[in-house]
Order: structure tokens, then sequence, then C-alpha cells
């Protein structure tokens, strides 16, 4: 036996060493340093992330479920079933929302606000270890829609009581729960990968290894145990949500001068989307269209002449946070009652009428455009239950603008109808509302293949938009929201990452932003006979309108275009209008390396466009600028910017150093690097137009010595006093890597025939040196 021994020891060594794979991708390379080893083993793939977000009363979104990263093998979907350890699901969308639905209930009310995860199966809960979405839809998708948002977002904010109405039918709520596992939806690139690599696992199901992928989606408020936005906010493991929004006026409001006395009519759009995936954020048709045509309409009105003759002052107003809470709108008029410098030139008491420009970019079918204006409804005369009317303040001044007495109900006209047996109250659209409309109707009879109605009185009111933050800010608010639909939302992927820009259309933008343009036109002028001659000069420009869709709905060019990049050095070149945070302490001026890409170049266009004539458009910022009482714009392209005349200074700082990181708007780590010639910090007012940045973030929230602090509700904000304060998580990496490992099995296997080798062989030399020192003593 003792001779045998020997002999089977090389057998051995050769079987233990070949059952070692080299590599991931089963070949053999030549590797002269440790990296080269690192690349030969790990594959990094790029996906989308969902992220933990935080309110005052739980968690929404998605983490790891501890402190440490998921290693799971990857199985499709089809076959979560057959394993009994945590996996990696690559599953489609559809099957993704099969998923969930296997998990808890598929609509959501207002869960999120008590942080309810989802565990409900627990016979294939226990089996995620991750899920990895593949990009694209179905058939049956694509005709039933998806939208992970509520079938009425926001309700909680509405300025009336029917908050079970369904404007958004296809809505699921899904984005509003807790998940105990990340989830990513792959890239191309990622998704061919990783198919690839499901196919290998099924392949040797029965074989001793498998292609695992790891999952690096720790959240620091999941390591330290913070669950609310108060508790995280305290331990510095979050950041509130929120960003910059951007106000201008046409013409420019003359801030040096204490008479400001035109009524104003404020024109608005929101810049921020959200979707279940943090990056991949693009929001088409909800709110990107809207946006596109107020820019649009801003640039046609630009080109007209005479406008400092008219009788009311245009501002329009781009808002960021409104998908969560109206953020930047509620900050608008929080700021505004504070008279603070962020809005300084602007009056509430001023604002006549508010337009607000929603989803538009569905509204074109068949050669023509279609339109709703849904308006808000005020409260002009109240009944007791004796039947005898009221007015109220708004009806009142209504009824001194027609020169009626109060005890005359009648004066009003068809804007009143009441009798006998009203009882509570009648709601009718204001003066001023009606004066939007007829400019509206006028607007529409100038243009060609436009139809607008007024959308339907069985409504419960206004869609959800920002214009409801002023009706809860101020009930007898003027206003109208011009709208692509109805009674429900056209857009059947609403806050959803399939709203890009196939789900819109630029002739029906285009359209709306010659409506709204020439509505704008006809309200704030005097002359109520505005010639078809004067109307006809205000035409929109349908190459801008392309132009702009293609710089922020789409990767190619995406940012990079040469719009975008003859105004600002984009941090990223696909745009995404995911809110972010907010970095360092909000301000009016901000440090611009905390202001997103979207924010800094809408800053731009709209001031370039608002601006009055140049006299000094050749001047550089270098030569002296501030000097002549003027600032920079377009400073981040070469680094001397166009030194424009303006009311208020400003100054640039420049680094000793030419590259500069750009700060992750998510967490401690870089998101880019780029050249950057010149850092800035700017009073923005442009040739005589006060034009700055408004900090978007919660009322409820107060910004101190470096931390942010919880504020106690406050009776006089209504919606500060259903604001759950969302907060978004920090995290130190998030990425995804794909390697082979063993099964435990078989290391326990390794290592007993290690430990056999081991010992066999301590036996095979003892029995040896005994052997030859038995026949040495024969010798």
């Amino acid at each position: 036996m003792a001779t045998d021994l020997p002999c089977l020891l090389p057998f051995l060594l050769f079987l233990f060493i070949s059952h070692f794979p080299l590599s991931f991708s089963g070949s053999v390379n030549s590797m002269e340093s440790v990296p080269d080893l690192t690349k030969s083993m790990y594959v990094d793939f790029d996906g989308y992330p969902c992220v933990r977000l935080l309110n005052l009363t739980g968690e929404i979104g998605c983490s790891n479920p501890g402190r440490d990263k998921v290693v799971a093998p990857v199985v499709r979907y089809k076959n979560v079933n057959e394993f009994s350890k945590p996996s990696a699901v690559l599953a489609s969308l559809d099957e993704f929302l099969e998923l969930v639905g296997r998990l808890g209930k598929s609509e959501i009310l207002f869960e999120v606000l008590r942080g309810v995860e989802i565990s409900n199966d627990s016979s294939i809960a226990k089996n995620i270890g991750g899920v990895l979405v593949e990009q694209g839809m179905d058939t049956q998708i694509k005709l039933k829609g998806f939208s992970p948002d509520q079938k009425f977002p926001g309700a909680e904010y509405a300025p009336y009581k029917s908050i079970n109405y369904e404007w958004n039918p296809t809505g699921s709520g899904m984005m509003w729960r807790a998940y105990s596992f990340p989830v990513f939806l792959l890239t191309e690139g990622g998704a061919q990968l990783v198919q690839e690599v499901a196919m290998n696992n099924e392949k040797k199901r029965n074989d001793y290894t498998a292609d695992v992928v790891e999952f690096d989606s720790v959240m620091q408020t999941t390591k330290s145990g913070t669950h609310d936005s108060e508790s995280c906010l305290q331990e510095q493991t979050c950041f509130p949500l929120g960003g910059y929004s951007v106000w201008s006026s046409l013409p420019p409001i003359n801030n040096s001068s204490t008479n400001h006395s035109k009524p104003i009519i404020l024109t608005v759009a929101s810049m921020d989307s959200a979707s279940f995936f943090r990056d991949k954020n693009l929001g088409a048709e909800s709110p990107i269209s809207g946006l596109i045509a107020l820019l649009a309409a801003v640039d046609s009105l630009s080109h007209v002449n005479g406008l400092d003759d008219l009788g009311k002052q245009l501002v329009f107003s781009v808002f960021t946070g409104e998908a969560w809470g109206y953020l930047g709108s509620r900050r608008f008029l929080f700021e505004l009652d504070l008279q603070s410098e962020a809005v300084n030139g602007l009056n509430s008491s001023l604002i006549e009428t508010v337009i607000e420009i929603g989803s538009v970019g569905k509204g074109f079918s068949q050669g023509n455009s279609t339109f709703f204006a849904h308006t808000a409804a005020v409260e002009l005369v109240n009944y007791n239950i004796g039947g005898t009317p009221a007015y109220t303040p708004a009806g009142k001044r209504l009824l001194a603008q027609k020169g009626g007495h109060s005890h005359n109900t009648n004066i009003l006209g068809p804007l009143i109808l009441w009798g006998p047996q009203t009882i509570g109250s009648d709601l009718q659209v204001s003066l001023a509302t009606n004066e939007t409309l007829n400019a509206l109707k006028h607007a529409r009879d100038s243009l060609e293949n436009i139809t607008v109605s007024s959308a339907s009185t069985l409504n419960p009111g206004i869609p959800p938009s920002s214009l409801m933050a002023f009706l809860k800010k101020n009930p007898s608010t003027s206003g109208m929201v011009l709208e692509d639909f109805d009674t429900s939302f056209s857009d059947k992927f609403y806050h959803s990452h399939l709203d890009d820009m196939s789900n819109i259309n630029s002739s029906a933008i285009v359209a709306a932003a010659s409506l709204v343009a020439r509505t704008l036109y006809i309200l704030a002028s005097d002359d109520k006979n505005i010639s078809s001659t004067a109307l006809d000069a205000i035409n929109v420009n349908a190459s801008l309108v392309e132009e702009l869709m293609s710089c922020l709905l789409d990767c190619e060019p995406g940012l990079s275009c040469e719009l975008v990049k003859s105004y600002i050095v984009p941090t990223n070149q696909c745009p995404n209008h995911y809110v972010g945070v907010i970095l360092g302490e909000p301000s009016s001026n901000p440090y611009l390396g905390y202001v997103d890409d979207v924010s800094r170049f809408i800053w731009n266009f709209l001031a370039d466009r608002t601006s009055s004539s140049m006299e000094d458009a050749s001047s550089d910022c270098s030569k002296e600028c501030s000097n002549k009482g003027g600032v920079c714009i377009k400073a981040e392209v070469d680094g001397k910017g166009v030194c424009t005349i303006s009311t208020t200074r400003g100054h640039y700082l420049a680094p000793t150093d030419s590259t500069w990181k750009f700060p992750s708007m998510a967490s401690s780590t870089t998101i880019s690097t780029y050249k950057i010639k010149m850092l800035w910090k700017m009073n923005y007012t442009l040739h005589g137009i006060y034009f700055r940045y408004v900090p978007a973030y919660s009322t409820r929230l107060n910004y101190e010595s470096g931390t942010w602090r919880v504020l106690p509700s406050d009776s006089s904000d209504p919606m500060g006093m259903v604001d759950p304060v969302w907060t978004e998580s920090n995290w130190d990496t998030i990425r995804l890597r794909v390697y082979t490992v063993q099964d435990a099995a078989f290391d326990r296997l390794v290592l007993l025939a290690g430990i056999t080798i081991t010992v066999m062989a301590y036996l095979a030399i003892v029995l040896t040196r005994a052997y030859i020192a038995k026949a040495l003593k024969r010798d």
C-alpha cells in the first residue's frame, strides 16, 4: 500500500487543480499585474438604480437589505421558483410588474406614509437577492400603459375633496413602496451580458460553479439605522430632495424702480419628473413637453417690438421639485411672502392670473392639434341654509370691477348661477379667468388646425399641477392649466422611464407654444382689438422646438447639443430630469457646482431671450464687466462670457486647477470630471431684468450651521401640513458586476480533498521513511 500512495499523489493534484476556472470568460489570458487579474475575474456593467428615499414616517424605493453587498446567481424570472436560495432575477418589464404583484398589493394609496415593505409572498420573496429589469416593452404594455405613480398623483395637495378621482388610470403606485432588495434597469449592453450569464447558468445548472451578480447598492441610511427623514438629516446620512427653479420677466422689470404697479401674468412650467429608476427619468410628455413649449413661446415673444408698452407684466417661472410635493412652486410662494432676494422685483398681490403649460406633447392627431383648458374655480358667492347669498371677498372684488352693489347678486350675470334651493357654494370661474379664456379663444382663431375646449365640468377641479400650490395658498387665485387631455391623462407612461421622446410629437408642442405666446400677448396688451397682423407676427420657431427635444430628451446629441453647449459646459451627455438633492446652503446666488445642467441651461436661455437690447454685447467678462454694472452669461463656455448691462453686479472665481470635479447630486462620489476654466457666483440680473435662481425644497426644512432641521408643521401652510419632507439616502458607490464563483458544497469538497491529500501525503512520507529505514538496516 505504501508504494501505491506516491503514485496517487500526482493524479489527485491534477484532479484538484483542473477543477478551478481560470477566468470568467473561460480563456487563459496573459496577466502582468493585479489590475489585469481583476479585469479577467470581474466584469462591470451599467444599470439605472432604484434608490432609497425617505419621509417623516418611513421609506420608499430600493436598497440592499443590510450593510453588505448582495451576491447572487443570475436566474430568469420564469425559473425563480426552482431555486431555494436568493438569486439575481433577470426579468422583462412585464415580468417585473408580475413579480411586484405577487409580492404585494398592486395598488397603493397612502401606505407610503407608513413605510410599508413588500413581503406578502414570502415563498418568492426569500428567493430574491436583487432584480435586473430588461429595457423595452411588449405589446401588452404598449396597449395598456405603465405608470408607477398613483392614480391621483399628489392627491393630498389637491384644493378639492375628490381625492379618489383617477387622473392617472394606469397608475399602480409601485414607486411609493419600500423594497428590501436592489432593483436595476439594465442598459442595452448590460442586458446582453446578463442574458448570456443567465444562459450559462441554465446550461451548467448541476455544475459546481455559477455566474453571479454583485449588487453594490448599500444605502447609508440602512447602515446607520436612520429610517425616516428627521433622523437621517440629524445623522447626516441623507440630503433633502430639491434643486433650483428659475424665473424671468418680459419685458425686463426695472429693479431699481420702486414703482412696480403693472398686473402680472405668471406663466409656469415644470422641469422635473419622477421614475421608479432614479437616473432613467426623461418625462417627455409629463412635464418636459410643457417646458419646451414655454421656452419656445418666450423665444417667439422676444422678437416682438413694443413689449415695453404692454399694460401688463409677463413673468415666466420654471419650477423644479414639482413631482415631489410641489417643492418649487411652494417655495416660490414662500419666498414671495418673505419678499426675499430670490424674488426681488415681484409682488404676489400683483399676480392677476396664473397660466400653466402642462402636458402638451400628445395633442396632435391627423393634422390637427387639440388642447383643453382646465380652469381654477373661484368661490364668488356663499349660500347659507336659508338660501340667502353672500359675496366672498373674490366676489366683492369682481362686483366692484363691474360697478355693482353688494345687494344685487345678478350684476355678475352668467358668472354666478344660484337659486333659492341652493345649499352650499357655487364655484364659478373668476373674471380674470374669463379674460384668459377669451384671449385663448382669440389666439386660437388666429391659428389654423388648433382646437381648444374647456375641460369637462364633471372633473373635480384642475389636474395635478403647480397651480394647486397657488390655490392652496390663495383659493381666490385665478388660473388655467393647458393640457392635451380632458378627464384623464393621455400619457399612459406617466412618471415612468418609458415616457421618452417617442411618446410626444413636435407639432403638438409648436401648436401649444404658438397658442400660449399669442394668448399672453393678447392678455398683456391694452388694445382689446388686436389686429390679425400683429398676432401673425408672433411665430414659434419649429426648428428650435425640435432642437430642444433632441437636447433635453435624447442622449444623441443630448446635453452635448450645440444649443446647450453655447450656454453651459454640461456635466453629462444624457439628460435626466430627476430633481436631485440640495447640496450646501440654499441661496438665490448658489455655488453653480451645486446647480444641475438643466437649471443652468434654462437660466442662460431665458436670460438671453428675455434681455433688452445689448449695446455692449461684444464685451467679455474679463474687461471689468462688474465695473460697468454688468454680469456674465455663457461664462462656462470659454471662461470669458458675454458682459451684459445690469443693475446688479456679479463676479467670477477662477480656480488655480483647471480640472474640477463636479460633486455628485446623490452622494459623496463624483458624477463626472470635466475641464472648466472658471467657477463663478453671480447676481442674476440681466439688462435690467431681475433674474435669479429660487431654491426649491420643502418649506418644512431649515438649513442652519451646516445642518438641516425639520420645522414643526404650521397651520398657516396647508400644504406644509401634509408635506412628507422627502429626502434621499447617501451612498458610497452604486455598482454592478458579474463574476464566477464555486458552489459552497464544492468548496467543502475541495477542502475535504485538500485535507485528505495532506493526510495521505503525511502518511506516505512516514511510511516511505519507515520503509527506507528498514531497507537500510537490512543492508
